[in-house]
């Protein structure tokens, strides 16, 4: 005889990311890419849970789960204890583990929004939904997904894919690095691109660990601290040069990203013209990041040069973002609309 009070299997979602919970905490419960497999068969051998996928990024861990718990709390809290045992937790971490408890549409709307980008620190970024495609599939070959996850992750890809091709959501560079990389890309060739670092501070790391991301061919470092600059290039894979020898080099490279702490100009317009005969004018992107300004202004007036500082580059960012932010509705709307299509509104 089937018990007609039994529980039916819901779904749930418990998360905690950027914004609700610090980096030292996220950072403790964080699985391990070669360990998230092992997680998600763990989830599912909790009572109650049927089913269950890992989403673990440097920004955000989610468990989406099935359940057959007649109350929903309840199964939330069976997770958020097996995450303080799994990673065990001091108990003032534990209390530090904010997370969001998301039930059936509410946690539909989560993912088809964190698949769409509308969640990400950057509004919009490309690389979440990549992110979420690799754990639906790690725990689609360790067996751990049924009908309703199965179901629910290829409509998410869905929603995921129609926000990506009928809004401007993912237009426009929102952060500096991008921008730099954009403009790099439209000047050179990437794949063919030498990075030389002037000052090895930390936005000058983040510019070229996105022009590297994107393709850069190498990078060079120079700095006051030949230690650093030594540092900085064995991280990226690339060559130090002491602080009195990087002006020699400067004809050798496309992209100049500047960042000491100098009070005066240390690029000037004599010494790019003289690069410049020597690069038989090829154009050179010069990145000024620096405040003060380490690159001459007069610089930009030379054939063949490009030069942004640190405000025309965030004016590019902001305005990336404001195109971005007038998207949000639209992509909302496709949303709902999506939700209300595969029932779960």
């Amino acid at each position: 005889m089937v018990d007609s009070e039994a529980p039916k299997n819901q779904l749930l979602c418990l998360g905690l990311n950027y914004r609700t919970t610090p980096v030292e905490v996220r950072e403790r419960v964080a699985f391990p890419e070669a360990r998230v497999a092992e997680a998600v068969q763990q989830v599912q051998t909790l009572k109650g849970f049927e089913e269950s996928v890992v989403l673990s990024t440097c920004n955000r861990v989610e468990i989406y789960s099935t359940h057959t718990h007649k109350q929903a709390e309840a199964a939330h809290d069976e997770l958020i204890t097996y995450l303080v045992n799994r990673f065990e937790l001091a108990p003032e971490q534990a209390e530090a583990l904010v997370t969001y408890k998301l039930d059936a549409a509410e946690a539909a709307r989560h993912l088809f929004r964190v698949v769409s980008g509308l969640d990400s620190m950057v509004l919009g970024e490309t690389e979440i939904f990549g992110q979420v495609k690799a754990a639906y599939q790690l725990a689609l070959n360790s067996g751990t997904t049924g009908r309703t996850l199965n179901k629910l992750f290829q409509q998410a890809f869905s929603v995921g894919k129609k926000v990506r091709n009928e809004t401007n959501i993912q237009r426009g560079s929102t952060s500096v690095g991008s921008v730099a990389v954009d403009l790099a890309e439209k000047v050179h060739d990437l794949k063919q691109c030498r990075v030389m670092l002037v000052g090895a501070g930390e936005m000058s790391r983040t510019c070229a660990q996105s022009l590297l991301s994107r393709g850069a061919k190498s990078i060079i470092v120079s700095n006051r601290s030949h230690e650093r600059a030594v540092e900085l290039a064995t991280e990226m894979g690339g060559k130090a040069l002491k602080f009195d020898e990087w002006e020699g080099s400067m004809h050798e490279v496309d992209v100049i990203i500047s960042s000491t702490s100098a009070p005066h100009f240390v690029i000037r317009p004599d010494q790019i013209q003289q690069v410049m005969k020597k690069r038989r004018w090829e154009p050179l992107l010069i990145i000024d990041i620096a405040v003060p300004r380490d690159v001459d202004p007069l610089v930009n007036g030379i054939e063949g040069v490009y030069l942004y500082d640190i405000d025309a580059l965030q004016a590019i960012a902001d305005e990336g973002r404001r195109e971005r932010e007038k998207q949000l509705f639209v992509c909302e709307q496709i949303i709902e609309e999506q939700l209300n299509k595969y029932g779960f509104a």
